[in-house]
């Protein structure tokens, strides 16, 4: 393994009775944010415990922070940061009783930064977690594991359950902290707006499978949606690199995962009248590759 790479899974394997995970790759440079999206159920969790060292997978390898995680996982585990929205905190203790705690454990923890971060999320360390909102808590989790400066840091739906508000004061925030800095970042969650505003790289996962896997701006630029407008009683000629269509009368809206001023000068040649060319959003793009994927289309 590269030590450029943080994360280097290669074809991992593992089944359940009613659920498969099928040779998932996944690899993250060092300092990079991977987005990992998915619907519930796709396998991203399952995918995060097996690079945690919390799964054993039936087949594949799986290396982090260049440990071995089948045999030097405990290694790797002291430099691997989690948090997911249903990390528990001891209720009756407060935000800085948990502080200290883990102080007492991990070498790293650097107090000056906490206490950077405490007011960067707006926390008291005197307040105990039973009278936190929800918001709060996850802020205060996140604290926890930031201040331990882990290599490498995996966010697992962090933010489900925070209502709009909430959620995008928490995403500013960790926004602000996590700019600047040079982990590496895997950052999990069926909500593509909250992982488009953070990660670099973008993998798509459904099913078990590796839907499509490139950096943010690669996905954005390659999507495209075209309406367009066709002569009375004119059928839809044949198009390169269309992935979808939808066709109503004379107007129709096509979609391409191949775009190009290219592609375009050449659909101009078959089609009279081009209306618009839209950008997707990366929420539009994840229900198209997920849609060509099922039906075995065209990349």
């Amino acid at each position: 393994m590269t030590t450029d790479l943080a994360l280097d899974m290669q074809n991992v394997c593992k089944t359940y009775p009613q659920f498969d995970l099928s040779n998932i790759s996944l690899q993250l440079e060092k300092g990079s944010i991977l987005g990992l999206i998915g619907p519930n159920g796709a396998g991203k969790s399952t995918s995060i415990r097996i690079m945690m060292g919390l799964l054993i997978p039936d087949s594949g390898s799986v290396k982090v922070l260049g440990h071995d995680m089948l045999t030097d996982a405990n290694a790797a585990k002291w430099k691997i940061g989690y948090a997911s929205e249903d990390l528990r905190l001891y209720r009756s203790k407060t935000i800085g009783w948990h502080m200290a705690f883990i102080q007492s454990i991990f070498q790293d923890w650097d107090h000056d930064y906490a206490q950077k971060l405490l007011k960067i999320f707006r926390l008291n360390p005197d307040q105990k977690v039973k009278g936190l909102s929800h918001g709060q808590r996850v802020k205060a989790s996140l604290l926890l594991i930031l201040a331990r400066n882990p290599d490498l840091l995996i966010l697992d739906e962090p933010t489900t359950g925070l209502d709009p508000v909430a959620r995008r004061e928490t995403l500013n925030e960790m926004m602000e902290i996590l700019v600047d800095e040079h982990r590496s970042i895997i950052f999990s969650s069926h909500n593509t707006t909250d992982v488009e505003q953070l990660s670099d790289q973008i993998t798509f996962i459904d099913d078990g499978r590796v839907v499509n896997s490139h950096d943010k701006e690669t996905f954005l630029e390659l999507w495209r949606r075209i309406r367009v407008t066709l002569p009375e009683g004119q059928a839809l000629p044949d198009l390169s690199h269309l992935s979808d269509q939808k066709v109503s009368g004379r107007s129709a809206i096509l979609t391409t995962n191949n775009f190009s001023d290219d592609l375009l000068q050449e659909w101009k040649t078959k089609i009279d009248q081009i209306d618009s060319v839209e950008m997707m959003t990366l929420e539009e793009i994840f229900v198209e590759e997920v849609a060509l994927s099922r039906k075995g289309g065209e990349r």
